[in-house]
């Protein structure tokens, strides 16, 4: 059994992570309330889940396409600001939204527009959650700090459904994007006062930071190795979110049983933060990746229809190793590459995690319409357990070992020099 130790340093007790905490808490409650109001406002609208598609595509597109650009620019133009910018352009655009659902007759094409530019703004702002947690706490505190961040999301993704309901029923979707909105220029303008250690960049092209970056993550195997199977990991989700309401609700007792599942995945997510604030494993990579693997056993059961106490049970267990490696993979990430480059790394993780989704979206109707829904979710199971399980076999995942302090030494790609 791997050792543990128990972090007790408070990153709380700096200035500049208390603010960044208060913001992104503020902005993960707004954002928390969205989904539901932004499916209801375009179906409301339109009648339409088409149009509901094309909005959400919106949004997907550019910050895929973007990502990359976004962990470049964050790493050479100051991560702080460059999320500060980002939240107030995701202001305009969500107040721009909410406007024109209180106008009683909402268009399309602005909606469609908005989503698109906030899109774009999460392109840039999603690669500088991780320099800005590293810059302004010291290392010791860092998984805690990871960990605290985790608990807001989690809480807000427990509590935001409620919240978007009963603040949809008083006042109408309109007011759910004027409240994060709000949230989001509070944000902004906490991000202003936050103080992040500086980290010089040396200049480059744009294309020639882009292989460094790449380089960087090339030459760590624990590295890409992982975000092969978190990519397979989020690709079965998707399997999952879309092929397992309808077995929930044909074979395992009905629409009761699909909400009880969310909540016990929540409530799963919501406890791996917790524990990853206070326990530190020996093989954090190892040891998480094979949590993770524990996602096969949901799939497993809803494709031979398990009992549904049985399914729920291992899908909130699932999400509790997710829970878990969310901080830690973050904290190890931030101690592992140079602070120039953590921008860069965590945009080609996003893209590889983003990507999936989709993907698995996509497939799992498909295949479910010509084999019948339990093949694909039997599938999706089998590829999590390979993926995911299977960086065991990577020297670098057994070896890496709770990360040290010290700071780790760049990779200068092939030919960086020649611009």
């Amino acid at each position: 059994m791997s050792k543990y130790r128990v972090a007790v340093t408070s990153p709380l007790r700096t200035r500049s992570f208390r603010l960044l905490f208060l913001g992104r808490t503020v902005s993960a409650v707004g954002d928390a309330v969205v989904p539901a109001a932004l499916a209801l406002a375009v179906l409301r609208a339109t009648g339409s889940t088409s149009a509901l598609a094309v909005v959400l595509a919106a949004a997907m597109v550019p910050r895929l396409l973007l990502l990359p650009l976004g962990g470049v620019v964050a790493d050479r133009f100051d991560a702080r600001r460059v999320a500060l910018v980002a939240d107030l352009v995701r202001c305009a655009t969500q107040l721009a939204v909410g406007v024109e659902l209180l106008g009683g007759d909402p268009s399309l094409a602005t909606i469609v527009v908005a989503s698109a530019l906030g899109g774009t703004a999460s392109a840039f702002a999603m690669p500088t959650a991780s320099p800005l947690v590293a810059g302004t706490v010291e290392p010791a505190a860092r998984q805690r700090a990871n960990a605290l961040m985790g608990i807001t999301a989690n809480t807000s993704r427990l509590a935001g459904p409620a919240l978007a309901g009963a603040l949809i029923w008083a006042a109408g979707p309109g007011w759910a994007f004027i409240i994060d909105s709000a949230s989001f220029a509070l944000s902004a303008t906490l991000l202003a006062l936050v103080r992040v250690r500086h980290v010089p960049v040396p200049r480059r092209s744009v294309l020639a930071d882009l292989r460094h970056g790449f380089a960087e993550v090339r030459a760590r195997d624990w590295f890409w190795t992982s975000l092969i199977g978190h990519g397979v990991w989020n690709g079965a989700a998707a399997v999952l979110m879309t092929l397992g309401p309808a077995i929930a609700i044909d074979r395992l007792g009905g629409e009761a049983t699909w909400v009880l599942l969310l909540q016990a995945g929540a409530i799963g997510m919501l406890t791996g933060s917790l524990l990853a604030g206070r326990v530190r494993l020996d093989r954090p990579v190892l040891l998480a990746n094979l949590g993770l693997a524990s996602y096969a056993a949901p799939l497993l059961l809803l494709a031979v229809a398990a009992p549904a106490p049985v399914v729920i049970v291992a899908y909130g267990i699932a999400l509790t190793a997710l829970g878990y490696l969310n901080p830690v993979w973050e904290t190890v990430v931030q101690h592992q590459f140079p602070p120039e480059v953590l921008a860069r790394v965590t945009s080609y993780d996003w893209l590889v995690s983003l990507a999936a989704m989709p993907l698995g979206y996509a497939l799992a109707p498909l295949a479910a319409d010509a084999f019948g829904a339990p093949v694909p979710l039997a599938i999706a199971g089998l590829l999590v357990l390979a993926a995911c399980a299977g960086t065991a076999l990577v020297p670098g995942v057994r070896r890496l070992t709770w990360p040290a302090t010290t700071a780790p030494q760049p990779v200068e790609p092939a030919g960086a020099n020649a611009r």
